[in-house]
């Protein structure tokens, strides 16, 4: 497969092979408009295949939805389809029940699994390969062991290292400090929530949310890094219960369920921006407010254009309401999660629904 950028695709013929062949891993890669019907699907539809002249291929629904398209109603694309592929799921299923278990190739290949196509899935769905993942995982655990007071050498054996300085230099490239150092930090678990609107990127503490991204906004790993600064902490992947907390009540709001949230949070920033995000959250569900009004309900009647750029610098999507907020002239404005999501949010609070909003 070619190597992705933001705009580029696969070579057309690559993307027609996988359609006709319904390859799950190319699932997120592109989906496909058919000319004669109207229609765009995934790549793995069960519909009956088009030929290749009627095809046109988009990186997006939004893409094909602005080129005219409407959504299949059998493969349903504007739906999130967040969960791992049928072929992988046993294989994940052994990760979670024996995180410290190493993987190899050759493992992969002893379940009828071919190393790369689950290299490509990992990289799509998470950012690194397999077996990076893997290791981040039991640096993870080993993380917690270190919170709990254990020894620096059982913590590295428990996760799966041969040696402690293996443990260390593992510890090392993957946090950016030594893990007897790491005692003092905190640890920020990491996970991807599903929603209707793509995946989002999710971290929190023990007790409370701090991250809630959706997954391809630029500022992702400014947010990342900031935080990083903020909280002395550091990122590893897995789930806690703040997170499954957080995913239950996302499903609640787009489901039309849920006005408010309770997962808990915490935000940290100036004093000012601090006062921009309470402002936001007493936005009533279903109403919109401009900057204008924003800032003076902060008391900052002045301070219009610093309202803006805190709005921007917001790390709670959706929870921290600055979807709510737009121009004075009541156009939709300044979302970094792009604005067809603004609109589909702010569409689905005043009575509407997702996939209407997305269909316009």
């Amino acid at each position: 497969m070619q190597t992705m950028t933001d705009s580029a695709l696969p070579r057309p013929r690559e993307m027609y092979d996988a359609l006709l062949q319904r390859d799950a891993s190319y699932e997120g890669i592109f989906l496909f408009g058919v000319k004669t019907t109207g229609v765009f699907c995934r790549p793995t539809c069960s519909a009956r295949k088009p030929k290749q002249e009627n095809v046109e291929f988009f990186p997006a629904a939004r893409d094909a939805l602005l080129a005219g398209y409407r959504a299949c109603k059998k493969c349903r694309p504007l739906e999130a389809l967040d969960a791992p592929p049928q072929w992988l799921r046993a294989l994940l299923a052994d990760v979670e029940a024996d995180p410290n278990r190493r993987w190899t190739d050759a493992d992969l290949r002893a379940r009828d699994l071919e190393p790369a196509r689950v290299r490509r899935w990992f990289q799509q769905q998470h950012g690194m390969t397999f077996h990076a993942y893997q290791r981040a995982r039991r640096l993870g655990g080993a993380l917690g062991r270190l919170r709990l007071g254990e020894d620096l050498t059982q913590a590295g054996y428990a996760a799966g290292f041969e040696s402690p300085s293996g443990f260390r230099d593992a510890f090392h490239k993957l946090f950016g400090n030594a893990p007897g150092r790491a005692r003092a930090d905190a640890r920020l678990v990491v996970t991807r929530l599903s929603s209707p609107l793509g995946p989002l990127v999710a971290a929190a503490t023990e007790t409370h949310l701090c991250l809630l991204e959706f997954a391809e906004r630029r500022m992702l790993k400014t947010q990342i890094d900031r935080l990083r600064k903020l909280l002395s902490a550091h990122f590893v992947p897995g789930d806690n219960a703040v997170l499954e907390q957080a995913q239950r009540e996302l499903s609640e709001y787009f489901e039309g369920r849920r006005h408010d949230f309770d997962v808990p949070t915490v935000t940290p920033g100036t004093e000012f921006q601090q006062a921009v995000w309470a402002g936001l959250r007493t936005i009533p569900f279903g109403e919109v407010r401009s900057y204008a009004e924003q800032a003076r309900a902060i008391g900052r009647p002045a301070a219009v254009r610093a309202v803006g750029k805190a709005n921007g610098d917001n790390r709670l999507a959706i929870i921290v309401p600055c979807h709510r907020v737009i121009g004075a002239n009541g156009e939709l404005v300044g979302y970094g999660g792009q604005l067809w999501r603004k609109k589909a949010l702010l569409g689905l609070e005043q009575g509407g629904s997702i996939a209407a909003q997305r269909s316009e």
